[in-house]
């Protein structure tokens, strides 16, 4: 039997090297390159040394890296952004992408280093890389000046890049009364809201985050249309009247027995006839990838929970199915994420 894609040699350049490759796209993000390259395109070597005041070797480095990682292009001797830069440039997506690498570089790079010792001990020993004795990732930020911000801001900015899938790729036709639980800041219950004007959606989530979620519904002009609601999304019982729930990125980070709690408790408080919404990433059901998920892996092997996992689709399906949801349903888009949404109805004859 043959490989279906063999490892080649040259592969093992990225493998070998990813931490470096890494390096190169923070230091493109932090030090400014592309934005320079947007206002400035063209600048040679010795410009862009002179305008990000760095010394030429540096500078001749920095080039090198990102040029070869394609995220700019060198035409004689000069430099621009490459097209895909340009375009999320221009579409207002890059200051996103620079959450994500800064999210990347201050909170989940230096414990991924615990990875091995992680997998041994089944434990999330990156967490020994911020203050604190408790067992969660969230409570240690939030001891830690600036990191919960960056934390919730870089969640945000994977929540805008990801969730086209769950506000375009789902079907709210029918749908009244959303209730988005655990849904920190309101981002995807904000992106609802806009998208889709017949739409009325609660935060449900601790009184903290719903502070952060308050902020952010004023300013998008939405306050009558996205309220909160202030409660534990394991102990207290979540408000009737809603035909519709939603979990968004987070059923990855309990266990398989605290999902079908909380799946559970959305089926016994739902509308008749409603359905409960799971977006987040999946892994293939065949364990074969995708890539990106395979590698999200050491992130949340080494720091949210102990349990935290990218389970599968057949997963939650599985869960829905043996609590007693009527069906299940697949959303996808084509893109670059693996992200989707698992649907679950509950029959319109069920109290």
């Amino acid at each position: 039997m043959t490989d279906p894609t063999p490892l080649a040699q040259r592969d093992l350049v990225p493998l070998l090297f990813g931490h470096a490759a890494f390096q190169q796209l923070n230091a493109f993000c932090e030090l400014g390159l592309a934005e320079l390259l947007s206002d400035r395109p063209g600048l040679t070597g010795a410009q862009v040394a002179e305008a990000l005041r760095l010394p030429p070797r540096s500078a001749d480095v920095l080039l090198l890296g990102a040029t070869a990682l394609r995220l700019t292009v060198k035409d004689g001797d000069r430099y621009r952004n490459a097209r895909l830069v340009t375009e999320w440039i221009d579409d207002g997506l890059w200051s996103n992408l620079r959450d994500i690498v800064e999210f990347q570089a201050r909170i989940a790079y230096a414990p991924a280093a615990e990875y091995v010792d992680s997998l041994r001990k089944g434990e999330n020993l990156g967490l020994r890389h911020f203050a604190g004795d408790t067992r969660d990732l969230y409570s240690r930020l939030a001891g830690t000046p600036g990191l919960e911000e960056l934390f919730y801001r870089g969640m945000n900015s994977w929540s805008r890049v990801s969730n086209p899938v769950l506000v375009r790729g789902v079907d709210y036709s029918g749908v009244r009364r959303i209730l988005d639980v655990g849904g920190g800041g309101a981002l995807n219950a904000i992106e609802l809201a806009r998208t889709h004007p017949h739409l009325r959606v609660t935060v449900l989530d601790r009184p903290s985050a719903l502070d952060v979620a308050a902020e952010n519904i004023g300013h998008a002009g939405l306050s009558d249309r996205i309220d909160t609601y202030a409660a534990d999304i394991f102990e207290d019982d979540y408000p009737a009247g809603y035909d519709c729930h939603l979990f968004a990125h987070q059923l990855v980070i309990w266990s398989p027995e605290q999902n079908k709690r909380l799946l559970g408790k959305s089926l016994r408080a739902l509308d008749p006839g409603g359905r409960t919404l799971v977006f987040n990433a999946f892994t293939d059901d065949d364990g074969g990838g995708p890539l990106y998920t395979a590698l999200d892996g050491v992130y949340f092997t080494t720091l949210p929970f102990e349990s935290s996992t990218i389970y599968p689709w057949s997963a939650y399906e599985g869960w829905l199915r043996e609590l007693g949801y009527a069906s299940q349903r697949r959303v996808t888009l084509e893109t670059w994420t693996p992200h989707g949404v698992v649907e679950g109805h509950k029959s319109a004859s069920a109290g």
